[in-house]
């Protein structure tokens, strides 16, 4: 009986070793796939990142309509529901229509916005994440890398606070870098993977 966990990095952690040849082949598909698309949007936000965040943008607003439509919807034609009930989902489907359509006539404008708003949240999390390393501290099994960590947590919080845009779109690069490697890892490993079942 196997005592081994499942990975985290299950792409990573998966053996060819006792699959079939069409086995072995859906992994390479799914890893080339997976690889490939985390390029592709890895490259968009890194060299392209305005287009990428109108992208997202649009995404949202496409959201926030359908959305609100249903709930819309659900006020109108639910006869189960109480009046205040109905009133509510109306009301709620209402603003997110509302906003779809702000975020629809200045794309610009709700990309930056945006960007500002979850800038700032980054970075309030960023300081609440080191207070509480710091408050933990004696209980840390390394107090210089915990004192370390929560210090640096904290000034980045309170930079970003500062540059809310500035800092997300630097965050937002990092994360295009970092697809970007992972796809090109992710294809590395559909192209290697059980060829040495394949040989034997």
């Amino acid at each position: 009986m196997s005592t081994s966990q499942p990975s985290m990095f299950a792409s990573f952690s998966i053996n060819g070793k006792d699959m079939t040849q069409s086995a072995i082949n859906s992994v390479r598909v799914a890893l080339g796939i997976s690889g490939a698309v985390a390029l592709i949007i890895g490259v968009v936000i890194t060299f392209w990142p305005k287009t990428a965040a109108a992208g997202l943008t649009v995404l949202l607003g496409i959201y926030l309509l359908v959305a609100g439509l249903a709930y819309l919807g659900i006020g109108i034609f639910s006869k189960g529901l109480s009046g205040g009930a109905r009133a509510l989902d109306i009301v709620f489907g209402i603003l997110m229509v509302i906003a779809s359509i702000l975020a629809f006539a200045n794309l610009q404008s709700t990309t930056a916005v945006l960007a500002v708003f979850f800038g700032i949240l980054i970075g309030i999390a960023w300081i609440v994440e080191g207070a509480v390393t710091l408050a933990q501290l004696g209980d840390a099994p390394s107090r210089g890398w915990a004192l370390f960590f929560g210090i640096l947590s904290i000034i980045a919080g309170i930079v970003l606070l500062f540059s809310p845009l500035w800092g997300f779109v630097v965050l937002f690069i990092i994360a295009g870098i970092s697809l970007i490697v992972l796809g090109i890892i992710q294809i590395v490993r559909a192209i290697t993977f059980g060829r040495n079942v394949k040989a034997a």
